[in-house]
């Protein structure tokens, strides 16, 4: 969101983010934004003025998403889940700013059964505190506006009584793989468009100890990877041009697969599950499924499964996600698997970010202009640290346990338990 965001045309006074890690990733990647690396839960909207150092100057919106697990339609769905509470801490923050104009993003989920219940009470919540909702509600999908993904989102806009609602942004492309375009709108970008230009990480052996290698093994770029590696200009949007390496292949780290694996993936039609593992094969001409983060370290640290590859038989790269969900290739993801996968999965697609925050800028009043500074982004050291190493850098007590590294040896078990299978199996 933060992205997507300065893409319109904001700039971002704050964030806040209780996860060390995902806080110092952050502060990599916007130097110029203050991060509060602490949970909303007791945040003051004075705390935020005073980190941020706007005084009182007007917010002109507050966008975020509480946690989403306790609606996701893949997750066990009760309203009696804890983490439903941050929820009504994003009210309190919205009218402690006095922000004019918000975003509230959330899962599908928290508009169908039980939970429409909840997400009525929310809408209340903000017109009690006189905010008008724009109404009706509408659940986006990031293909629809130029990401290679198939992600369905809640987008709840609203705007002080009395200001200009925001309107929903309306499609601006056709999802790729839903048959030619009809003529009123370009064809979305599908994978192959989104990935047929990077090396193949598998051919680097320092991609075995590191995320990120000097090449030139780049292919040629159509439309959208020139966005994203920005070679046409306009890959910038409204947003600062970073200072950056575009020769650098990052958030690459290899992972290693049995030949079992290996042989079954290639098996795997584009566009189907591997029957064992359930992996989905990415189609060349069509959408990625949707990428998910997995748990934290207190559900026992599974990363989510990542798409299989449509060429090659492997998983995709961090980077691969990033590409997926609409990420330019200057910006930058923990160095880890586990951290990056996350990043990527628990985040709003930019350009889903960009038509959303682009709307609320026409609401205010305001036409964009592309900025003039060109900024450096920050230290390597950021996107390295452990929990400890992350918490010490911003100055907080470890919140988060470390991941459970049990993770790992059930993954080996379950790999001693398929090679068996498909001896026996002949």
């Amino acid at each position: 969101m933060s992205l997507g965001f300065e893409q319109a045309g904001f700039d971002n006074a704050a964030a806040v983010e209780i996860d060390p890690i995902h806080a110092c990733v952050h502060r990599y990647n916007f130097p110029e934004t203050a991060v509060l690396a602490r949970s909303v839960v007791g945040l003051s909207g004075r705390t935020i003025r005073a980190q941020a150092g706007i005084g009182d100057r007007p917010v002109d919106v507050v966008y975020g998403g509480a946690p989403c697990q306790g609606f996701s339609l893949i997750g066990q769905r009760a309203l009696e889940d804890p983490r439903n509470s941050l929820v009504k801490e994003f009210v309190r923050i919205v009218t402690e700013l006095g922000a004019r104009r918000f975003v509230f993003e959330n899962v599908k989920g928290l508009t169908v059964g039980k939970h429409r219940a909840f997400l009525d009470e929310l809408i209340a919540a903000f017109q009690s505190r006189g905010y008008a909702i724009r109404l009706p509600w509408r659940v986006l999908n990031a293909a629809d506006f130029g990401a290679p993904q198939d992600r369905e989102r809640l987008i709840l806009l609203g705007a002080l009584e009395g200001e200009t609602l925001p309107d929903y942004p309306e499609p601006v492309c056709t999802r790729a793989g839903r048959g030619p375009s009809d003529g009123r709108l370009p064809a979305g970008p599908n994978c192959a468009d989104a990935l047929d230009d990077l090396p193949d990480a598998d051919g680097f052996d320092e991609l075995l100890v590191s995320d990120r290698v000097l090449t030139d093994a780049w292919g040629d770029a159509g439309g959208y990877a020139r966005l994203m590696r920005c070679i046409d200009p306009s890959g910038w949007y409204y947003g600062y041009k970073r200072r950056w390496e575009p020769h650098w292949l990052t958030s690459s780290a290899r992972t290693e697969h049995s030949a079992i694996s290996q042989r079954r993936f290639r098996e795997t039609p584009p566009g189907e599950n591997e029957p064992v593992s359930r992996f989905f094969k990415l189609p060349p001409d069509g959408l990625c499924n949707t990428l998910r983060a997995g748990t934290d370290s207190a559900r026992g640290a599974f990363t989510s499964p990542r798409p299989i590859h449509y060429r090659y038989p492997r998983c995709v790269t961090v980077r691969e996600m990033a590409r997926l969900h609409g990420y330019p290739d200057w910006f930058r993801f923990h160095v880890t698997k586990w951290h990056g996968a996350r990043q990527i999965g628990n985040s709003v697609p930019p350009p889903l970010g960009r038509a959303v925050a682009a709307a609320v800028l026409r609401s205010l009043g305001v036409k964009p202009s592309r900025p003039r500074p060109v900024l450096s982004l920050g230290e390597p050291h950021l996107l390295e640290f452990d929990m400890s190493a992350a918490a010490a850098s911003c100055g907080v007590p470890v919140v988060i346990g470390r991941r459970d590294r049990k993770s790992g040896a059930k993954k080996r078990k379950q790999e001693e338990i398929e090679a068996a299978l498909c001896a026996s199996a002949g």
